[in-house]
């Protein structure tokens, strides 16, 4: 019998690449994210390719109302989910705190924290009451290291850190597994958002170096996701060999 997963953000980057690797690995597929054109192409996608189920749901996660709705509609074997995986996040704009965009901050903290918080809510009683279940939970390099410019978001995957760990404890009776995943520099649309549109500046980020791409932490998601059920990977560091920390680069 196929398990069903929940991804957030599924339209681009990670969340595409995860969507995709697990479909082709005995998931049925509950894919969400805010731009309904891309849902659409892509279940169409993943079930042509694969033969997964797939279904998709539109929804901000920065909504708390129309979270519970998506989730609230589930019915039949969608609404019994083994595997979250809290994908959905951004990093935007690059100013010091004493030059920050308020609006930035209020995206990266609604989106990062709050919303995998939303989500998390309402997906983790089924699995409390089923007493199994896996939620991953998609952090950063910046849960674990601090950089100039980067207060707000650094902070917001700091909470993240801190949540997937009281997650852990508090779900650890009901013999529910919490992971999560803190990837480097990864080349996806996150520069791009960081620089509201600049694709020049963005792709400047990634030039004479060879960053992760998004299958890359597809394929970690897979591995922990399929671990027996006595092993939780608690948490995996991904970087780029070319990346030694958030300041440290090789470019060659």
């Amino acid at each position: 019998m196929r398990k069903i997963a929940l991804i957030t953000g599924a339209t681009s980057g990670i969340g595409k690449a995860t969507s995709q690797i697990l479909a082709s690995n005995g998931f049925d597929l509950i894919i969400t994210g805010r731009r309904a054109d891309l849902l659409k192409s892509l279940t169409e996608e993943i079930t042509n390719k694969t033969g997964a189920e797939v279904i998709s749901r539109c929804f901000d996660v920065r909504d708390l109302k129309k979270v519970e709705e998506a989730i609230n509609s589930l019915t039949g074997k969608w609404a019994d989910i083994d595997l979250l995986v809290n994908n959905a996040g951004l990093a935007v704009g690059i100013e010091p705190v004493h030059e920050g965009v308020i609006d930035d901050w209020e995206r990266m903290i609604d989106t990062n924290v709050k919303g995998l918080l939303y989500v998390s809510r309402l997906i983790s009683p089924i699995m409390v009451a089923r007493k199994s279940g896996h939620i991953i939970n998609i952090s950063s390099v910046a849960a674990h290291e601090i950089y100039p410019n980067g207060a707000a978001y650094c902070g917001s995957k700091h909470a993240v850190k801190a949540i997937t760990k009281a997650m852990r404890m508090e779900l650890l009776p009901f013999g529910i597994k919490v992971s999560s995943v803190s990837p480097g520099m990864v080349e996806t649309e996150f520069s791009l958002v960081r620089f509201k549109g600049d694709q020049e500046r963005a792709d400047n980020v990634y030039k004479g170096l060879t960053p992760l791409y998004a299958q890359d932490i597809a394929d970690s998601i897979l591995f922990m996701a399929t671990r027996p059920p006595h092993v939780n990977i608690e948490d995996l560091v991904i970087m780029p060999t070319d990346q030694a920390s958030t300041r440290d680069y090789r470019r060659r």
